[in-house]
């Protein structure tokens, strides 16, 4: 998830005199309709979602308990994978909720301040970078690609031969090691220039760490973990660009795969990493 810097407190040091503190999940420069946020469920034991004006931006806001937020009772929650989905859930359901009115940056999840007067503060005194934002990232989306492959190679049979003929046992190894490693590389030239070509058709672009065995659930490796920031006009444009690059590299063993349209999460920063010309 993006980070916004300085402007924000996260699970307050201090703990306050009021029994709530105040989640702030995106910011927006269309207000959400009441409607809208009355259905939309937020942090388990807060208050309802609503809006709360900073200037000519608004701020989708829940009102939680300080008992469940303050640092240490959160960062104790936070290490139970069950309440941090949850949360994550609340927080996206909050952001979801701000984008279908217009273009939103969403904030970090867990994204705190002590009452509405410090949130609006924090706010103004970045309404510029926000505002210029949120025209960067409005009519568009997030998509993500991933390229994964090719699967590990078979153990060499000559193993069982070891004790007979250690030389030409050790040769076979040596030369399938190298094998495997020409190979690997080759993929992962594949994976870029999936990733130099798809960048042709995106605003911006950024490489995410690839995700382990245990996220994707297969043992084939991720070569590429790559989201864009793609114009909603050229949509179709940038999903036929990667059809026919999967089409182009599962003949050579790689896999493509595309999701989305996302909320521009990864783009949701004044300064993105990577920016396509």
């Amino acid at each position: 998830m993006s980070t916004l810097p300085a402007g924000r407190a996260t699970a307050p040091d201090v703990e306050p005199a009021s029994p709530t503190l105040l989640c702030v999940f995106a910011v927006t420069d269309s207000p959400v309709p009441p409607d809208v946020l009355a259905r939309t469920p937020g942090h388990d034991g807060g208050g309802p979602l609503r809006t709360l004006a900073a200037g000519p931006l608004h701020l989708v806001v829940q009102e939680v308990p300080a008992a469940d937020f303050g640092a240490e009772a959160l960062a104790e929650r936070l290490n139970r994978p069950d309440v941090l989905e949850r949360c994550a859930r609340a927080h996206h359901r909050g952001v979801e909720a701000a984008a279908g009115a217009g273009s939103v940056v969403p904030l970090p999840m867990a994204t705190l301040y002590l009452d509405d007067g410090n949130a609006v503060r924090a706010v103004t005194a970045r309404q510029a970078s926000l505002r210029a934002l949120l025209e960067r990232l409005r009519d568009r989306t997030e998509w993500a690609v991933k390229v994964h492959g090719p699967a590990a190679g078979a153990t060499d049979s000559a193993a069982g031969e070891a004790a007979a003929d250690g030389r030409s046992y050790l040769r076979r190894a040596s030369a399938r090691r190298r094998t495997e490693r020409e190979t690997r590389e080759q993929a992962l030239a594949r994976a870029h220039a999936v990733d130099r070509e798809l960048r042709a058709h995106a605003v911006a672009a950024t490489r995410h760490r690839p995700q382990s065995e245990r996220l994707t659930g297969t043992s084939v490796p991720q070569l590429l973990n790559a989201a864009y920031l793609v114009d909603d006009a050229r949509r179709e444009e940038f999903l036929r660009a990667v059809g026919r690059l999967a089409r182009e590299t599962g003949a050579t063993g790689l896999e493509v795969t595309v999701s989305g349209p996302w909320i521009p999460y990864s783009f949701a920063r004044p300064d993105p990493v990577e920016v396509v010309a």
